[in-house]
């Protein structure tokens, strides 16, 4: 019997032991899990066969990193694919695309559909693009990526084009004549579709290809170390997920500092060797990036006033999806659907701002607004934070009329130069602790560093913004917040890889449809940009931030009609 007892508790005592070591391995995956991933719902094997693992996300497109991906909810789900699916881009043909059948622009050409009738302010004037490879052949399929303008030099005068892929080598472009006179037409090849293709595996398969770092230091020993919002390999990771957002960004762990000791974030540098020698051809600067596209026959028709019509009114459209969404006359932008001011004293910007706290949130480009604003309003002096050049936060105040303003960067990625850890916020975050107000005035815009990463880590970036926008509008209704929309830039051969205008483009659609239908007003620096005479930049000059800035004060101090 003893023996029989004996046997029990030392069989009770092994279990007893079993199931602390299963306890405890659990906990290691439970805090490894935490470590390399944000919430299960899909990973991907070597042999890229995807397996679900949650019934919350279906999708069968590859997970952007060997993280898991984030569990979606069915609505959020739906949305997500709805957007994905509306920036889908047409693809060429099976096959690779040899560089002599690729677009060539200097063998397309348009026309003007009806160069010789008669045409009125409010019409519509039709252009056709008839696209041909470098042998002279007509193209036969879709997917290259245009921009057009039509602009009157004299007047200062310009406005985009609404462009439509026939998908067989032919492009129908729709413009508003909104002035009268002589108005000419611009087109332009920003890539042809052999490199959208490219454009599109790298931001698949290369989300790495633009790499930060941040330094981790302890009394006079300090490391540094790779971060992305993924890693690859099996090294040990520091998990610097977002506790309230769930946005994923890891770092390599150090050797031998702790995750806690990490000081500041930076933009490490962009990949190298990206294409094959093949795909590099279709990214040549004077061969087929932003290059004309010139007319085989007239290229700009004369436009008579709209008989009996003020024409300054008669384009105050009530429906915000118009197109164009405004214009530029005489250098100044005129938006179709809502009156503009034009603030050219100083006196006017300080009485619209009297009062007001203003908050910038985003990248360089909305830093523009501070920069534009403390200069040019007399009495607003910049509050030297310490903070680094470019970088932020920063403040100015004017305290005879009670106007603080403040900038403050996104959270990463961000590709600036260093930021301290303690600095990098989230703009989520930071609209949670906003009490709002009918004097609170916010200006966000976030799409230049997510350029190289996979849409749905935009897509969640932007479906946290717009839920703490919307629990700030609903605490506080008076609140006033505007989006500024991407800009156009210069492009060569690396910048297209890494922020092409195609990247912008994708996004800055994104961005429109999540925010729509909420009380959020844009400023359109897309078209502002786009419409314009000057250069492409990704920091636009001075006259089209003041008139960015034009149209936000505008928001703050509606004109009274």
């Amino acid at each position: 019997m003893w023996r029989d007892s004996f046997r029990l508790q030392i069989f009770c005592l092994l279990m007893a032991v079993l199931a602390i070591v299963v306890l405890v391995h659990n906990f290691f995956q439970l805090e490894h899990l935490d470590d390399d991933t944000v919430s299960g719902s899909n990973w991907i094997t070597e042999n890229n066969v995807q397996h679900s693992l949650s019934q919350t996300t279906k999708t069968t497109r590859k997970p952007y990193c060997g993280y898991k991906q984030q569990t979606l909810s069915k609505r959020e789900q739906a949305e997500q694919e709805s957007l994905l699916a509306a920036i889908q881009w047409p693809k060429p043909p099976d096959g690779k695309i040899a560089f002599a059948q690729s677009t060539d622009p200097t063998r397309s050409d348009f026309v003007i559909v009806k160069p010789s009738g008669f045409f009125k302010v409010g019409d519509q004037l039709e252009v056709l693009v008839r696209m041909n490879d470098f042998q002279g052949k007509p193209k036969q399929y879709g997917g290259d990526y245009l921009q057009a303008r039509i602009h009157s030099p004299l007047l200062k005068a310009g406005a985009t084009g609404r462009i439509v892929d026939c998908h067989n080598g032919l492009y129908k472009v729709f413009f508003t004549l909104l002035w009268p006179g002589e108005v000419k037409v611009s087109v332009s090849l920003v890539h042809p579709s052999e490199a959208i293709q490219v454009l599109l595996r790298l931001r698949e398969e290369r989300p790495d290809r633009v790499y930060f770092k941040s330094s981790f230091k302890s009394g006079r020993y300090s490391e540094t170390t790779e971060c992305n919002v993924c890693l690859p390999g099996d090294l040990p990771v520091c998990n610097f997920t977002d506790l309230y957002t769930g946005e994923p960004w890891f770092c390599y762990k150090p050797r031998k500092l702790s995750c806690a000791s990490r000081i500041s974030h930076a933009k490490g540098g962009y990949q190298k060797g990206l294409l094959t020698q093949e795909e590099s051809l279709f990214f040549q600067s004077d061969v087929n990036i932003k290059r004309p596209i010139l007319s085989s026959g007239p290229d700009s028709v004369i436009v008579k006033p709209k008989a009996f019509t003020d024409s300054s009114s008669m384009d105050r459209a009530e429906d915000p999806t118009v197109s164009p969404s405004g214009y530029y006359y005489e250098d100044q932008w005129r938006p179709r659907t809502h009156w503009i001011y034009h603030f050219n004293k100083s006196d006017d910007i300080t009485k619209c701002l009297q009062g007001k706290v203003i908050h910038l949130f985003g990248d360089s480009t909305i830093r523009q607004w501070f920069e534009y604003l403390t200069a040019v309003v007399p009495d607003l002096v910049e509050f030297n934070l310490g903070s680094p050049k470019n970088v932020g936060p920063f403040m100015s105040v004017d305290l005879k009329h009670n106007i603080l303003l403040k900038f403050r960067c996104h959270g990463p990625p961000i590709r600036f130069s260093t930021v301290f850890s303690s600095e990098l916020r989230y703009i989520a975050n930071e609209l949670n602790g906003i009490v709002g107000g009918r004097n609170t005035v916010i200006a966000i815009t976030i799409w230049s560093h997510f350029s190289t990463f996979p849409v749905e880590v935009y897509i969640r970036r932007l479906r946290n913004i717009r839920r703490s926008i919307i629990q700030l509008l609903d605490r506080s209704p008076k609140t006033l917040i505007i989006i500024r929309t991407a800009n156009v830039q210069e492009l060569g051969p690396e910048v297209s890889l890494f922020n092409s205008d195609w990247y912008s483009f994708q996004l800055d659609s994104v961005m429109r449809k999540m925010f729509s239908g909420i009380a959020v007003h844009f400023v359109d620096a897309w078209e502002m940009s786009l419409a314009h005479y000057l250069p492409h930049n990704l920091h636009p000059k001075e006259v089209i931030v003041k008139n960015q800035i034009d149209a936000f004060l505008s928001y703050v101090c509606p004109l009274q009609t």
